[in-house]
């Protein structure tokens, strides 16, 4: 059995909402395995968490930097707040983003870019030198319209260009440019607090959708004893349309107004502006998403 540490059981209480004992009892019976331990919650109704937003670990900041028609957004890691608030630090990031902006790169590619006498690589090796903490470009992606514009929200912002999370919407229209860019915040501003996971059902991994799938299934299971098939169906697919409610932007309530869907307000926005309207793509970053976190529990 996998040695359960009281801050493992708090990580998974924090995300669920489930008690001590059942995030004690899924941990025990996934021996440890975060994900997992989610799902075992959730197949036994106790978690109604939709979805994991990553567990974040890492600290650092997301770099955004936009130019009317393209935007990008670069995530640079540091062990430590104290570094990710440091002005060296935070130049070095906003550089990066626009680097990787005029470039239209990946944090692969943006590694080996001049940034000023330097590379990336090694400007990043001389600031670990003399800051004396590691720092990793973990990631950089870049988005692009045309015709339209790039619109970008930083979220807990160090400064207009720097935060814990970036977002990019781009919409394609050949509506006026300064309205298309303040609908764009708006729905950048939603994406930052609603965290969707594709823009369509369609852009939905197969993976992510046979996983709800099951999930749903075994739930559906707990609360249909005696009825028809028939029945059992359409409760299923009733908690796969509330799934895709909550993890498709065009299906996602506004959060600006709390009423109207998302594709509502692009039909509006395209009538209003005299143009159509559509949301080409978006990109969230949050700082250490996904990265497995590192336990200083010293009681464990």
């Amino acid at each position: 059995m996998a040695n359960i540490s009281a801050s493992l059981v708090k990580e998974l209480r924090d995300e669920t909402g489930a008690g001590i004992m059942d995030c004690k009892a899924a941990l025990a019976a996934t021996e440890g395995d975060m994900e997992a331990a989610v799902d075992w919650l959730r197949k036994k109704g106790i978690s109604k968490a939709a979805k994991k937003a990553g567990r974040v670990a890492a600290e650092g900041l997301i770099g955004v930097a936009v130019g009317g028609d393209a935007g990008a957004l670069v995530e640079v890691n540091s062990e430590t707040d104290f570094v990710a608030r440091n002005d060296q630090f935070k130049d070095f990031v906003k550089s990066a983003a626009r680097l990787a902006l005029s470039e239209g790169c990946d944090a692969e590619k943006l590694l080996d870019k001049s940034m000023g006498e330097a590379s990336v690589r090694e400007t990043l090796t001389g600031m670990i030198a003399k800051i004396g903490e590691n720092m990793a470009v973990r990631r950089a992606v870049t988005l692009s319209v045309s015709p339209g514009v790039v619109a970008s929200y930083v979220h807990n912002a160090a400064s207009p260009e720097l935060g814990k999370i970036g977002v990019l919407v781009a919409l394609k229209s050949t509506a006026d440019k300064a309205k298309l860019a303040a609908l764009g915040k708006q729905l950048a501003m939603h994406v930052a607090a609603a965290s969707p996971l594709a823009l369509t059902a369609e852009h939905l991994s197969k993976e992510v959708v046979e996983r709800e799938r099951g999930i749903q299934t075994e739930l559906v299971k707990q609360n249909s004893a005696g009825k028809p098939q028939n029945i059992i169906d359409k409760m299923l697919e009733g908690r796969m349309r509330k799934f895709y409610e909550d993890a498709v932007l065009l299906q996602q309530t506004f959060v600006i107004d709390g009423e109207t869907r998302i594709d509502k307000v692009i039909e509006k926005a395209s009538k209003d502006l005299g143009a159509p309207v559509e949301i080409a793509g978006f990109v969230r970053f949050q700082v250490g998403e996904g990265m497995d976190k590192i336990s200083d529990d010293v009681a464990d």
